[in-house]
């Protein structure tokens, strides 16, 4: 009898996220959501090792502090990277989470993002086109694979260009929703986003002290009134 040979890769998660002493700001609330302004270093899901129980959803469950309100049936329709600051919308009971989950898996919820780029991009605006895949070798990154990877679409305008060093102050408007897409099209693109961790070229990673990209708009309909609404965080960095 043979021994099976040992797979080709495996996916260890041996990140510890740092203490996050930034609040969770409550934006909006009624009776089915709310619009919360997450901060940069705090995870939107605890994850699986148990020393990463601190989340915006453990926050919201249990309360933020012995006087804040908790939220013990709230759901995240949606996330966002643990670097990445801004709006999200939570369901506050079953109807309205299963509504959202419903508008964010058939793409009709539109997001903005702004990031600030290491450099200065040639054009005023336009769009990256590149295909996105798991990379089974180097978890939790993802790679630009046109053969195997899903359709990933990202429109951008540049809002500023900033000197010493040159930087560009960008608004990005995803048309899918893939897993680091903001990240690594501005890596292909030759323009990482700043303070970056893993998608990053020689200084951009040193740059800043955060990842500097803030989602700064979601548009999306009210589960139970279906009016159109528009959630706003304003970014601190631009």
């Amino acid at each position: 009898m043979s021994l099976k040979e040992p797979p080709e890769y495996s996916l260890v998660d041996d990140f510890v996220a740092p203490a996050c002493s930034d609040f969770v700001e409550i934006l909006y609330q009624d009776d089915d959501i709310l619009l919360i302004n997450k901060p940069s270093g705090l995870l939107s899901l605890s994850g699986k090792n148990p020393l990463n129980w601190d989340s915006v959803h453990y926050r919201l469950v249990h309360g933020q502090e012995e006087m804040s309100p908790a939220f013990p049936h709230a759901k995240l329709p949606h996330r966002l990277d643990f670097g990445t600051s801004g709006i999200m919308v939570v369901g506050l009971n079953a109807q309205a989470a299963q509504h959202l989950n419903k508008q964010f898996h058939a793409g009709t919820v539109r997001k903005r993002y702004i990031a600030v780029l290491d450099g200065w991009l040639a054009e005023d605006h336009g769009q990256i086109c590149a295909a996105i895949a798991k990379d089974k070798t180097q978890f939790p990154r993802v790679k630009i694979c046109d053969s195997k990877g899903k359709v990933a679409i990202s429109d951008y305008v540049v809002l500023q260009r900033l000197e010493r060093p040159r930087r560009s102050l960008v608004q990005f408007s995803p048309v899918t929703g893939r897993t680091h897409q903001l990240r690594i099209h501005s890596q292909l693109i030759g323009h990482p986003i700043l303070g970056c961790d893993l998608y990053n070229n020689d200084h951009s990673q040193q740059m800043a002290d955060r990842l500097q990209l803030h989602a700064s708009d979601l548009y999306f309909k009210h589960p139970t009134s279906g009016e159109h609404c528009h959630g706003k965080s304003a970014c601190q960095f631009s």
